[in-house]
């Protein structure tokens, strides 16, 4: 490829790869929107409605470092096709479900099937984007799952005025069509993803490597271990607040249900959506002049978002309270954008899309651990303003251990 057509092809990645993204996120969030006509068709208590979610969840946790591994050890495109046609096809497959453990299997099918897509996607976005666009590729993909996650209330309106049903079959089959479409659209680099250092081109030109050897290779690199401590950290703080925040609203401010979910959701993705955009692309801008660009953006932004869930949490004015969770919600996600070009920086290449999938696997882990512990702390009479307080001290530890990690220059690690 010449280096005009790659640019304009890698751009063409993106896209594509946002639509996959937003439909990721829709098929997985729109049975939340849609509850009352499900129980109603399918009588279930609430513990066996929660359970559909957490099905999902744990699967989808637990597979994502192996999904990284095989988007490692195999055509990452090819890995993305399969895993959009699967879950299509299982979405489309729960529109004819008549009971709940018919339910309950699609939902563990589809966490099987796209727990496979997220460290597929971001690992080829990396391969294409090698310079000073990887921040904002990465973030303008981010954007269009965020979109995917905004737009779960589709699903409720098409029940309301058809079917449950009708609304997985709509969206599995634009699924399953699209995956074909993706056939003849979506490839992999046609280079080598990248340049290995001379010290290991015996070792890299060898394509096979096991998993066992990749997880030892990320656990024994402590930057790696860095990035994941600082990913949990903020994936508890970040499910903490989206599962609480509504509550939140609701009684500090005596409001109703409604409005309190619109503040909590409206704002807070809008700001979410900005802040991952201009998080890629401010990172993108900065690291022309500064290596470690794309490790101290996310910091600053965390030591912003802490003091501003501080004074969100305290004040007693409705529109401060909104001003500082939306900046939390602008700033938090400077970190999204710039994670995988993070691990970019500092795990070897071969792992890449496994070292995303551990990550994977530690944010679904620890965000159960949030909503549950957020949960267990109200029983003990514990209020969400204590709890956000303690959050926001939790960001500034999050931001001291990911400025502790550092650009990897060693001879046996690729740099780009």
């Amino acid at each position: 490829m010449t280096s005009s057509k790659t640019s304009v092809y890698a751009w063409v990645v993106v896209a594509m790869l946002c639509i996959v993204g937003c439909l990721n996120y829709l098929d997985r969030m729109m049975i939340a929107t849609m509850r009352s006509s499900i129980v109603e068709s399918m009588p279930m208590t609430d513990a066996q409605f929660g359970l559909l979610t957490s099905v999902f969840l744990w699967i989808y946790g637990l597979l994502s470092p192996v999904a990284g591994y095989l988007a490692d050890r195999f055509n990452r495109s090819r890995v993305i096709i399969i895993s959009l046609f699967v879950w299509s096809l299982v979405t489309w497959l729960t529109s004819y479900a008549t009971t709940f453990e018919e339910l309950l299997v699609t939902r563990a099918l589809m966490g099987i099937s796209e727990a496979c897509y997220i460290p597929a996607a971001l690992a080829l976005i990396m391969d294409y984007h090698r310079g000073a666009t990887r921040s904002l590729a990465n973030g303008i993909h981010m954007a269009g799952i965020m979109v995917g996650q905004s737009l779960g209330f589709i699903g409720g309106w098409i029940a309301d005025n058809h079917t449950w049903n009708y609304a997985f079959a709509i969206f599995g089959i634009i699924g399953v069509v699209y995956a074909i479409l993706l056939l003849f659209g979506l490839k992999d680099p046609a280079k080598e993803r990248e340049a290995q250092p001379l010290s290991q081109t015996t070792e890299n030109t060898q394509p096979s490597f096991g998993f066992k050897n990749a997880v030892i290779m990320l656990f024994g690199n402590s930057d790696y271990r860095k990035a994941l401590l600082s990913w949990a950290l903020i994936g508890v703080v970040g499910w903490m607040i989206v599962g609480w925040l509504p509550t939140f609203f609701k009684e500090k401010f005596n409001l109703s249900q409604t409005v309190a979910g619109f503040y909590a959701t409206g704002y807070f993705h809008t700001a979410s959506l900005i802040g991952v955009l201009m998080g890629g692309y401010l990172a993108d801008r900065w690291s022309k002049i500064n290596p470690r660009a794309r490790i101290l953006l996310p910091v600053i932004g965390m030591l912003v978002a802490a003091p501003a869930i501080l004074m969100a949490s305290y004040t007693t004015v409705l529109v401060f309270a909104i001003a500082g969770f939306m900046l939390f919600a602008f700033t938090r996600v400077f970190l999204d954008a710039n994670m995988m070009p993070i691990l970019c920086m500092i795990i070897d290449s071969r792992y890449r899309a496994t070292g995303y999938g551990v990550l994977n696997f530690f944010s679904c882990m620890v965000g159960g651990i949030g909503l549950y512990a957020g949960g267990a702390l109200r029983d003990m009479d514990i209020n969400l303003s204590t709890m956000f307080q303690f959050a926001s001290l939790l960001l500034v530890v999050c931001a001291l251990v990911l400025f502790r990690i550092k650009r990897k220059e060693a001879a046996n690690l690729p740099v780009d």
